[in-house]
């Protein structure tokens, strides 16, 4: 979790009438913004070496991490993150997954989430890929936060 102010207006729904209740993740969150989707993340470092091999958690922290990076350059938190989305070899890692997870999020405010156990991912060393959604915030004018093709904060431009 950061330090930073909640986006204003993002509302958590975690249990809409009807919806059997949740534990861990939030059914519906919903505000105003633009989108920030973030590719699957795997557990490399920035050199490209797997963190972690046969280490759920390890791994899970580094996909995190990864995740947290590609949030800073789109001018984002984790405080934006509306969904989170997990591909999983083995659903018994779990517990220890969303225990990395909850070092970056404010578990009391969980995104949305889903979790899909997978024969296999891009490496048979891979344990986990998590994918992201996150929403920027409006500015005063009702316009994003950022020009096409610029993410705020940091200039960093798209192709």
């Amino acid at each position: 979790m950061t330090d930073k102010k909640k986006l204003p207006g993002l509302v958590h729904l975690s249990h809409p009438a009807g919806v059997a209740p949740s534990s861990g993740y939030t059914h519906v969150v919903t505000g105003p913004g633009q989108v920030a989707a973030i590719a699957g993340q795997m557990p490399f470092d920035a050199d490209g070496e797997l963190v972690g091999p046969d280490d759920p958690t390890a791994q899970a922290r580094q996909v995190f991490t990864n995740i947290q990076r590609c949030l800073a350059a789109a001018g984002a938190t984790f405080d934006d993150v509306i969904k989170l989305s997990y591909f999983v070899t083995d659903i018994a890692s779990v517990p220890q997954i969303l225990a990395a997870r909850d070092e970056f999020i404010d578990s009391e405010r969980p995104p949305a989430s889903t979790v899909v156990q997978v024969v296999a991912l891009y490496r048979p060393d891979l344990l986990l890929e998590v994918d992201a959604l996150a929403l920027l915030p409006i500015d005063r004018t009702g316009q994003g936060t950022s020009a096409p093709g610029v993410f705020p904060s940091t200039g960093a431009s798209h192709e």
